[in-house]
Order: C-alpha cells, then structure tokens, then sequence
C-alpha cells in the first residue's frame, strides 16, 4: 500500500527547474487530476483510472508554477526543522498528539518508558541519545502491536470479506505505511502509531482491501468507500503529516 515513493514517475520543465513527480491512482468516479506537494517536497498526481500519461503530465504543467512554489515554502520550512537529539524538551507523537519528552538518568533504574499525563517519560542508566532513541523506538513497537491489533479486530466486522483475522508484522519503515502479502498477512509500520487513529483505520482497510482485489481496480475502491466513505481526506492528512511521522525532526525553529 501506499508507498512514499511510487514507481510510475513523471517530470515537468519550469523554467530552469525540472519538477519531478510520483502518479498514483485514484478513485474511478473522478475524472480530475489532483497535485499535492508535501512537506518533503516529495510531488504527487493523484489521476483516475482512465488520464493517459499524457493528461497527467499536461496536468502537472498547467500548476507547475503553484507547485514551485509549494515546493520553496517547504524548502525554507525544512531549513529550520529543528533535529531530535532525544533529550528533555522536545516534543513525539503519539496517536495524532504531541507529548513531552522527559529524561531521567538513573544509574540504578530499570530503563522503561511510560506515557503519563501527556509526558514522554524514558528511565535510563546513562545520559545516551543512541540508548534513549532505542528506549523509545522499542516503546513504539508495543505499542504499534497493541493499537494495530485492537484497531484490526474493530474493523474485521466491517469487511465482510474477511473470513479470519490475518496475522500482522511490525517493522520500521521509511518507504510504506503497509503491504499486504498473497497470502493475507499484513506488514505494518511502527511509525503509524505516531498518527491518529483514523489514519491507522485507513491504512489497515486499504490493506484488508488488497485481501480481496490485489490491485488498485474499481472493485478495491469500492470496498473502501464501503468501510470508509471519507478515505481519500484521511489520506491527505497522513500523507501531510508523513515527514514528521517518519523523520527525525520534532518542529520548526
């Protein structure tokens, strides 16, 4: 599913600039093309099933100019993004919110992670950025399997399609929110959890989804506008939010 960087490419001239673009599919019963430019300046088409390649670039060409600009706002914006070093004071994510981030140093403790009152709080026995990024990347991964799991047994009675539960993986990734195999387990990124949870909701049904139509047909979108009517909004959410999510920056100086 949903790879940030999808293999159909395309690239547009602006001046001495060459804007380069990702195509991916959208819903069948729209006949327009819609650009995104994300905080990464990573640029999307997003065109239907039936815009020829031709038609999606001459598309981007007529915004080429909004996009541009697009892109530089975000240029300067990630100029001054500000680096985690995982120390007391930033700020992480957490099912869409942002929490505090409080190291304790204690030589004698046991190092644990606890989320309490809306504070990040890591225990280790050295004052390490490497220790306290693994502290918290393994806090994440439980996490991920406990949400993922409750949010997948919501939505199994909602996809009708579904005979039993498939079983999930977790890993950390920087290219897919998700993947679904052809045998049905779904690999899904720790990350995710950093998002809110209509976003996760969207992701697992696109990959329930792929259980029954292992492409992008109008068969597939039909049976997400069936469990989630409103998906493509909550796409664009996730999809703005996937820089911060994914990289190791916490806001902006």
């Amino acid at each position: 599913m949903g790879n940030l960087a999808t293999k159909k490419k395309g690239s547009v001239q602006y001046g001495d600039v060459s804007i380069n673009f990702a195509i991916e599919p959208r819903v069948a019963d729209t006949q327009k093309v819609l650009i995104k430019v994300h905080p990464d300046c990573r640029v999307v088409a997003h065109a239907p099933p039936m815009a020829s390649d031709d038609e999606v670039q001459e598309a981007v060409k007529k915004r080429a100019r909004w996009v541009y600009r697009q892109m530089q706002y975000f240029q300067i914006q990630q100029e001054n993004i500000l680096p985690r070093n995982y120390v007391s004071g930033e700020s992480h994510f957490y099912l869409g919110r942002r929490h505090m981030l409080k190291v304790r140093v204690e030589p004698q403790c046991k190092p644990e992670v606890k989320l309490l009152c809306g504070v990040l709080e890591v225990k280790t026995k050295i004052a390490n950025q490497k220790k306290t990024k693994s502290l918290l990347m393994d806090w994440y991964k439980e996490r991920a399997k406990e949400v993922f799991d409750r949010r997948l047994n919501e939505l199994i009675s909602q996809t009708l399609w579904i005979k039993e539960k498939p079983p999930i993986r977790i890993f950390s990734m920087q290219t897919q929110w998700g993947s679904c195999s052809p045998k049905g387990q779904l690999t899904l990124n720790s990350h995710l959890v950093k998002a809110p949870r209509d976003c996760i909701d969207y992701v697992l049904v696109h990959e329930l989804c792929h259980i029954a139509e292992h492409n992008h047909s109008e068969n597939f979108y039909r049976l997400m506008r069936q469990v989630m009517p409103q998906w493509e909004k909550v796409k664009e959410r996730l999809d703005g939010m996937a820089y911060f999510y994914l990289n190791d920056v916490w806001g902006i100086k």
